[in-house]
């Protein structure tokens, strides 16, 4: 029987009278629906009510399941077996914000797959097998913010494929299969910030390849084939402020090559370059930091006066020579030596350009790599009167005995090209050897030379004695997880050279000995997360002085000691989540003045660590989240106001914040996350301009006067706030922007007046299925869609009120 059939006669038949039938009627009706709501959720799923989320992982689906519930918001189908997505696959569910199809085995994506999901603001098809980009393959996405391609097989954009997404903010095709990239290729990304090609293949960018994307700031083409700088094509980009194209392999950077108005960040390491013009540069006025480490540059000009604002210049890495290493003349012979003769035309490069950098203020990082007496000085330590010069003869005999040096060692016989221990797996081409889950209990030897990457995760090593790696000096990227590893011996990475990579991630190890990494001079990341650390491994990082990143993630380390990272000045990003600290000293983090991300989150701190951070003027990433800290006090992020973009404090039941205690921050913060706290207000949020996520939601805001400047600064404001009254009781529930309360406090009159509860309640329509109250802001009634300008002047449809009634009884 129908709904209001039963209804109907209920009423009709009753012996009571209407008033006393209705209360009972409506608890079961309420009744029906929750079940009849349940009965939706597919049984391979599991489905939560409350936050409208379905996940079906790992179920070997072979499609889209049919019976999900049209109100669904979150939708997981992380690792089945889709294979395709068809037209409209996801017309039931409408309303759909955040969508997960990772490792599906999706191969292609119709056109109009997604058409109807006007809602969806996150999608992330990463890990399939999608090869080709269609015109149409994302139509419907109006709203869509963040689109993750990452690790398929994509070889070809077809033009148009991202002309319906107006909204993307971050699109990531990293790890794909790319070579080329056509004109006109991501038109109609009208809000692009971030575009990530990272891991491809390409080696050619047309001219117009990035035309139209007038907002993005952010561009990384690392990982490449491109062997020029794309200067014409990068001059299309007009707001970039950071281009990373590390991992190419150019060889060469010409006059005026970077011409970028805008341009603050730009990094070209590891590449193969051997030489750059002076004036390379001099068309990006903007220039603050300039990462040229790991390349073959032994010769230097000092630039010129085109980049006034440099002032950081990384050259680790290279073989630099410290001494009158001589070079055809263009700049500043005036300045040079009276020991090198006009007619050589030659330049000293580190008297000349040590010079420039000290009267141009740019702080050099590096190392010389010659002459004998200079070797491994620092390039700041090394002061103009102890680069002297040497006759023309001297240092013509030093140029040929380096030459000589740097000769390539003869051929190997052809049967050396394929060397694979038993039980492995090598691939001469790619260079890579494997022996993942072969049950090894001793590291394999015998690995071709060339090896680049060497995967032995999976087996039982135990431990790792010295010298385990002999004759591999050129493997990058080392694998060694989830080998029930409990020691680590010193030097047990001799001669690896060439390692950037090491993972030792998912083993037993409690404690590392000094010289563990002896040997590893270009280790940049490394990984120890889900180990047994108690405390901080500090004395093992000491011979790791270009290490970038440093993961201990999900360990039991309890505190982060004075000089914990002393040896490693290099250091970027440090990755504390989910361990037990509940003290970080006021010195641990003074080594490390680089550090620009540092992750705290889910440990046991009860205050914010603010004389610590005082020691990091380039923090960007600081993430509190999780800890038991109740209490935020003045000033306490001060240290960082001029350099934090990100700034998670949530799900810390946290109860108070001081008014000033963001004082100091301010344009520069692009994201604050507060939710999942317990604060009833919010401090001063006046000066964060530049905001474009902020989250308060799950907070007990106390709807009153004190909230007022929450309430004016969301006016001035282009963002969507999650902040709800939780009081006073008659208003809980109700959005910040959408109650009326502050219009009456002193200062509140130049707010806009807010359409009364009695008035939204005056008519009640003819519901047949009531709405969430998140859908009924944006949902009439017998439609499916509204203007924006109704949603604007009316925010709570009247399916809405008649929804709380239901709930109410």
């Amino acid at each position: 029987m129908k709904m209001p059939t039963l209804i109907h006669k209920v009423l009709m038949y009753s012996p009571l009278s209407p008033d006393k039938v209705w209360v009972p009627l409506l608890s079961f009706t309420l009744l029906f629906l929750l079940v009849a709501q349940a009965a939706k959720c597919p049984e391979q799923c599991v489905c939560d009510q409350i936050q409208l989320a379905v996940t079906c992982v790992n179920k070997n689906l072979t499609e889209i399941p049919p019976t999900v519930d049209e109100i669904t918001v979150k939708f997981d189908l992380r690792g089945n077996d889709i294979q395709e997505l068809p037209t409209g696959a996801f017309q039931k569910t409408p309303y759909l914000t955040h969508l997960s199809l990772q490792r599906c085995n999706i191969r292609r994506v119709k056109e109009g797959a997604f058409r109807g999901l006007g809602r969806l603001v996150f999608l992330n098809l990463a890990s399939n097998h999608i090869d080709i980009l269609y015109q149409e393959s994302f139509d419907g996405l109006s709203s869509l913010k963040q689109l993750m391609i990452d690790r398929n097989r994509v070889e070809e954009i077809q033009p148009g494929a991202f002309s319906q997404l107006g909204f993307l903010n971050l699109l990531s095709l990293t790890h794909n299969h790319l070579v080329y990239i056509p004109n006109m290729a991501f038109q109609g990304l009208l809000n692009i910030k971030w575009l990530r090609l990272s891991h491809n293949s390409l080696n050619y960018l047309d001219i117009e390849a990035f035309a139209g994307l007038f907002t993005l700031n952010r561009l990384s083409l690392d990982h490449n084939e491109l062997q020029f700088f794309p200067t014409e094509t990068m001059t299309r980009l007009p707001e970039v402020t950071r281009l990373d194209l590390s991992y190419n392999p150019m060889t060469y950077l010409g006059e005026e090559s970077v011409s970028m108005a805008k341009l603050s960040h730009l990094f070209l390491d590891h590449m193969s370059l051997q030489d750059l013009a002076n004036t390379a540069i001099s068309k990006s006025p903007n220039l603050i930091h300039l990462d040229l480490s790991h390349n073959q540059l032994r010769v230097m000009q000092p630039f010129s006066d085109g980049t006034p604002k440099l002032a950081r210049l990384h050259l680790a890495g290279n073989p630099i020579y410290c001494n009158c290493y001589m070079r055809p003349l263009r700049y500043q012979q005036a300045s040079l030596s009276t020991q090198i003769s006009v007619d050589s035309t030659r330049l000293v490069f580190s008297l000349c350009y040590r010079e420039w950098a000290i009267r141009s203020k740019v702080k050099l990082i590096g190392t010389c790599a010659g002459p004998l007496h200079l070797s491994g000085e620092i390039l700041e330590a090394v002061h103009p009167p102890e680069l002297r010069c040497q006759s023309q003869e001297a240092m013509l005999k030093a140029e040929f005995e380096e030459a000589s040096r740097r000769a390539p060692p003869p051929t190997e016989a052809p049967e050396n090209k394929a060397k694979c221990p038993a039980n492995c797996a090598c691939e001469a081409e790619a260079y890579h050897s494997s022996c993942e889950n072969r049950g090894h209990s001793k590291i394999p030897r015998g690995f071709s030379p060339d090896t680049r990457l060497l995967d032995l995760r999976g087996n039982n090593f135990h431990y790792v004695p010295s010298n385990s790696f002999p004759a591999v000096s050129q493997v990058v990227s080392l694998h060694l997880q989830r080998c029930k590893i409990v020691e680590v011996e010193d030097g047990a990475f001799n001669g690896m050279k060439g390692l950037i990579y090491l993972y030792l991630s998912e083993n037993l190890i409690s404690s590392l000995r000094p010289e563990a990494f002896k040997g590893l001079p270009q280790l940049t990341y490394l990984h120890l997360e889900k180990n047994n650390f108690t405390i901080f491994p500090k004395a093992a990082f000491k011979l790791l002085p270009g290490l970038l990143a440093l993961h201990l993630e999900n360990n039991s380390i309890s505190k982060l000691e004075a000089n914990a990272l002393d040896g490693t000045k290099s250091l970027r990003a440090l990755y504390l989540t989910g361990n037990a600290v509940d003290h970080v000293s006021p010195k641990a983090l003074e080594h490390v003045p680089d550090l620009d991300t540092l992750h705290l989150a889910g440990n046991k701190l009860k205050e914010v660590p603010t004389e610590a951070l005082s020691k990091l003027g380039n923090m960007k990433d600081l993430r509190l989240s999780g800890n038991a800290i109740r209490w935020v006090g003045p000033n306490a992020f001060q240290p960082l106001g001029k350099s934090l973009k990100e700034l998670y404090l949530d799900n810390m039941a946290l109860e108070k914040m001081s008014q000033s205690s963001l004082a100091g921050l301010g344009p520069g913060l692009r994201s604050l996350f507060l939710e999942g706290n317990h604060l009833e207000e919010v401090p001063d949020l006046r000066q964060f301009t530049s905001l474009e996520v902020i989250n308060l939601a799950d907070n007990p805001l106390m709807c009153d006067c004190p909230l007022l400047p929450l309430r004016l600064w969301i006016e001035k404001v282009n963002l969507k706030v999650r902040a709800t009254c939780a009081n006073p009781p008659e208003l809980r529930g109700r959005r910040v922007k959408d109650v009326h309360v502050f219009k009456a406090c002193p200062g509140g009159d130049s707010l806009p007046s807010v359409p009364s509860v009695a008035t939204k309640r005056s008519k009640t329509p003819k519901a047949t299925k009531p709405k969430p109250m998140h859908l009924s802001s944006r949902v009439k009634q017998g439609k499916m869609h509204k203007s924006k300008s109704n949603l604007r002047k009316n925010p709570k449809t009247k399916g809405a009120k008649k929804t709380k009634r239901l709930s109410m009884a």
